[in-house]
């Protein structure tokens, strides 16, 4: 796990106590650095790890508090001015400073955010990308090597599909590869990985899934997609080639081209079906 996954993987409770903790050392050093040494844009780390990991509230709410916090460092650290409003004007501009900075950072978060959903996501269906599909399978590879778990993999194409763009036109052939990615995302669980690879072809992983729940849950998933389209007057049927892979192998493109294989293998036999296989690895010698 690289260093951003880790980060991503903390709570939001984490990074709030994380906050809180830095906000406090930050408090005592400027206390015993004494009003002379100006610290004030450091307590923008713990707004900006708060913000960045949280959201805006919580930066709102770290604002006050390292404004708070800096104000009672320097009063007791002996800081004397002029006249008593400089003291109120510094705090002000402070905190206004803080609130900026904790707004400008949560946009960059937003825009940052919608940027990789995008990124991750197919435009036309909503199914994820095949490049996000390749990084989240190839941790599912090493959780199933690590705990030696059954996984298997979906490959999924589109019968006639062609037929439908060239007859009925690509705004129709667009609602079916929808209602393909709704269909299956109905059925199963949120551990459950649905990538378009592009054109009418789809790959589902289901970790953690032996032989039996494979074939119970595709079939299914295939009976409800053909009954999907019939009701639409859709002509469109699904090949799926199933592979539940008892040893995962070491890379995602072995895996969807085993799979890829297996689906092929029912478009020569007419299409319109779902076949399955499994792969044991070193087991099988």
């Amino acid at each position: 796990m690289n260093a951003a996954a880790f980060f991503e993987r903390r709570t939001k409770p984490f990074w709030v106590i994380v906050g809180v903790v830095l906000v406090i050392l930050l408090g005592i050093i400027d206390y015993f650095s004494g009003y002379e040494l100006d610290i004030s844009l450091f307590y923008l780390i713990p707004i900006f790890i708060v913000v960045w990991y949280t959201d805006g509230r919580m930066g709102l709410v770290f604002s006050f508090a390292s404004t708070g916090v800096a104000f009672l460092a320097n009063y007791f650290a002996g800081q004397t001015y002029s006249n008593p409003t400089i003291l109120v004007s510094n705090t002000l501009l402070h905190l206004g400073f803080y609130l900026l900075v904790a707004w400008l950072v949560a946009s960059l978060k937003k825009t940052s955010t919608g940027n990789l959903e995008l990124a991750r996501t197919d435009y036309v269906t909503g199914a994820i990308s095949v490049r996000y599909f390749y990084e989240l399978a190839q941790i599912e590879i090493r959780r199933s090597q690590r705990y030696r778990h059954p996984i298997t993999m979906a490959y999924i194409d589109l019968d006639n599909f062609k037929t439908v763009n060239d007859q009925l036109g690509h705004s129709t052939g667009d609602r079916v590869l929808r209602a393909v990615t709704d269909g299956i995302r109905r059925q199963v669980r949120n551990q459950d990985t649905l990538a378009r690879l592009g054109g009418d072809e789809f790959v589902l992983l289901l970790p953690e899934t032996d032989g039996v729940a494979a074939r119970t849950a595709l079939n299914k998933i295939h009976a409800s997609l053909v009954d999907e389209m019939l009701r639409n007057g859709w002509m469109v049927t699904f090949s799926m080639g199933v592979v539940t892979f008892k040893e995962a192998p070491k890379t995602v493109d072995e895996m969807v081209k085993m799979a890829d294989n297996i689906m092929y293998s029912v478009k020569v036999a007419g299409k319109n079906g779902v076949k399955y296989s499994t792969y044991l690895g070193q087991l099988s010698g």
